[in-house]
């Protein structure tokens, strides 16, 4: 990992402003998703037309009306996987003549499978015939949509997702041959590519159509969003709000991360635009290098958990669970308040414990001109929720939210949007789409395989009586515990979750969020489900550790970007983020056993509610000071271990495991307190 490109790589913007080419540069740098191919001459011109005509084609549909559902996403995978051969090369190209950089072989590929997502649609009225009875031309067709889904998603993530798509491919022709409770009666490979194909169920499924219709438009947003200046002025609010108080810089991050975060929805896009600025201001005041990115790190993995926006995957939860968007965003407003609570109480707390300073006067921007200038660029935002309040699509909210940059970005005299702008945001926008466009397609032949075979249901029966076995092992050592807890079917669901929340940070250490919780989804939600939680939160507690991949070493990629902004050790930086991220690894089991949390559930009660949310807020700040080693003055490892056990009862949703939380938290935080108050107190006079 590159090193010591301190914020210099960032660029040369002015002190407290944004540098979104120096931004862009490092964001090719730390993410694979985007480490496109250069290309010559009129290829160039000619690509660049193409994304920024796909954009168009997504931002005219979304206003004036969705196209037939099998055109719509047929003509979205064309040009995605199309582009994505022309722009993501391969490690070892190919040798032959070349057109403007690329490979005569990959416009071929290119050609071949925008052929084979096309065909369908043509074909569409004659498929009511023959769907489970493919001819010649049906297979071929869908076999070459197979095969360049995954090398196409191989160019652009790498081998980790096609390997695992592999794997359900060979379980679905294979799986007669598996004894137990996965066997099942196994498809040739005429039945795979009709259902796979041919079908609703695999390629052309829900993934595919929630990026086409969904995902898409809100990328294109964020980029115009910040390319017309909402990304400054979340930091310049966030300056003014938090920069003036002990470690302001630090927490500046964590406000202007959330802020941005809601609607980047990309932790490392998060991580390298607002640290670029955040991670020297801190390294300035006296936090330490590994710190400083460790906190732009945490703060930003939160982005694809925050309202309005989020990230791609939320909108396949929306359609997985058949809900509106505007329940999903209230039920992870209070969740992504509680992992952003969490990092600020460590960042105080950090700064108290070095005393550091907050930043001057001279450092801050001002709240009025802040206002006066800045105001205009969040009128977009406000329409969009605005119209997805009112109970309209997700696609004519973002239309009309990129409508409403468009036009205050052209009028605004202060930040002024131009055509060249404009046409570099829906160049860009595109781009951005292309890696989870084509992942989209790949995990949906996962997602055939779990329909064509019940794996879903195999598997979670699996994970279960595992989780209930392991219970009745350990049931008799923990007898003291309440009984809602110590139950066979309390620590079956406990140790289903653990199971869980491990397969996510391992899988994500190498599957981007969104492919991650789409398999996921399929898999292992079920298990969760078939437990008693309810769905809306057994999909949470899946995406919240997918995404917590972001923080956990090795393959930790917004820590590893955040430390080259720092010129910090990244494994050392990825340890201290997840530290810091801890509420992030603590709050889904609070809402899957007490989903109440999550407000828009079953039996909801504001008592509930605020017990619960308040016991858990309280514990997450005990937590931050445990890991730290400050509450009010600095702490022993004893004092440590004590809070650490007192947060996590705290946290746990049950009312005598707070109450004894409560009980070892608070002699250790009197201790503090007075042993503090004698420090500040003056000596008595001789």
């Amino acid at each position: 990992m590159v090193q010591g490109d301190g914020a210099a790589a960032a660029g040369a913007a002015p002190a407290g402003r944004l540098d979104l080419a120096g931004a862009a540069r490092l964001e090719t740098r730390y993410d694979a998703e985007l480490r496109f191919r250069e290309l010559r001459g009129p290829v160039a011109g000619l690509v660049s037309a193409a994304l920024v005509a796909l954009s168009a084609f997504h931002y005219y549909t979304a206003g004036f009306g969705i196209l037939t559902e099998h055109w719509h996403k047929s003509i979205h995978l064309a040009a995605v996987l199309a582009l994505t051969f022309l722009l993501f090369p391969t490690r070892r190209p190919p040798p032959g003549p070349r057109i403007g950089g690329v490979p005569l072989l990959d416009w071929a590929f290119a050609a071949a499978v925008a052929a084979a997502a096309i065909y369908l649609p043509v074909v569409f009225d004659e498929l009511t015939f023959r769907i489970g009875m493919p001819n010649a031309t049906d297979v071929v067709m869908g076999t070459a949509m197979v095969v360049l889904t995954l090398e196409a998603v191989r160019r652009a993530m790498g081998w980790v997702l096609p390997a695992i798509v592999l794997v359900f491919i060979a379980y679905a022709l294979l799986g007669h041959r598996i004894g137990g409770v996965l066997s099942h009666p196994g498809a040739d490979w005429e039945g795979f590519v009709n259902h796979v194909y041919l079908t609703q169920e695999g390629i052309f499924g829900i993934p595919a159509k929630v990026v086409a219709t969904y995902v898409f438009h809100f990328v294109l947003f964020g980029v115009i969003a910040t390319r017309m200046g909402l990304g400054q002025f979340f930091i310049d609010l966030a300056s003014v709000a938090a920069g003036r108080y002990p470690g302001g810089p630090a927490k500046v991050a964590v406000v202007s991360s959330a802020l941005f975060g809601s609607i980047s929805g990309s932790s490392i896009a998060n991580t390298v635009t607002t640290g670029s600025l955040t991670i020297p201001a801190m390294k300035k005041i006296g936090y330490r290098a590994h710190f400083a990115g460790a906190v732009e790190a945490a703060a930003s993995a939160g982005g694809q958990i925050t309202p309005p926006i989020m990230g791609a995957a939320a909108f396949v939860m929306i359609e997985f669970l058949a809900i509106p968007l505007t329940t999903l965003l209230v039920a992870a407003a209070i969740p992504a308040l509680m992992h952003f609570w969490g990092v600020f109480v460590q960042v105080h707390l950090e700064a108290k414990r070095l005393g550091l300073r907050g930043m001057s006067e001279e450092e801050l921007p001002r709240l009025w001109p802040t206002i006066r200038d800045g105001w205009p660029t969040v009128i977009p935002l406000v329409l969009l929720v605005g119209v997805i309040v009112e109970g309209y699509t997700p696609y004519l909210a973002a239309f009309w939210g990129i409508t409403a940059c468009i036009v205050v970005g052209f009028l605004n005299p202060r930040n002024r949007l131009t055509p060249k702008d404009l046409w570099y945001a829906f160049d860009v926008g595109a781009r951005y789409a292309l890696a989870v466009g084509a992942a989209a397609a790949a995990v949906g032949i996962v997602v055939g395989v779990v329909t064509l075979t019940g794996a879903g249901f195999r598997v979670g029966f699996m994970v279960t009586q595992a989780a209930a076995s392991t219970a009745e092992m350990f049931r008799p050592l923990i007898a003291l515990l309440p009984a809602d807890v110590a139950s066979v079917q309390g620590l079956t669901l406990f140790l289903t979750l653990v199971f869980v929340a491990l397969v996510c940070v391992v899988m994500g250490a190498g599957i981007p969020t969104t492919a991650l919780y789409i398999v996921l989804a399929a898999i292992a939600a079920p298990a969760v489900v078939q437990l008693g939680v309810p769905p809306l939160a057994a999909h949470l507690f899946i995406l919240y550790f997918g995404i917590l991949a972001d923080l956990t070493p090795p393959v930790c990629v917004s820590a590893y970007a955040a430390a080259g902004i720092a010129g910090a050790n990244p494994f050392r930086t990825g340890l201290t983020a997840f530290r810091l991220g801890m509420a992030k690894a603590t709050v889904p089991f609070v809402f899957a056993y007490a989903p109440v949390m999550l407000v828009v559930i079953e039996g909801f009660t504001w008592g509930d509610f605020l017990v619960t949310t308040l016991t858990c807020a309280i514990g997450v700040a005990a937590l931050g000071a445990g890991l730290t080693g400050y509450a009010f003055t600095h702490m022993g490892p004893f004092s440590q271990a004590l809070l650490v056990l007192a947060a996590l009862l705290l946290i746990a949703p049950s009312g005598p495991l707070s109450i004894t939380g409560f009980a070892l938290l608070a002699p250790v935080v009197a201790v503090n307190w007075l042993r503090a108050s004698r420090r500040r107190a003056p000596a008595a006079p001789a």
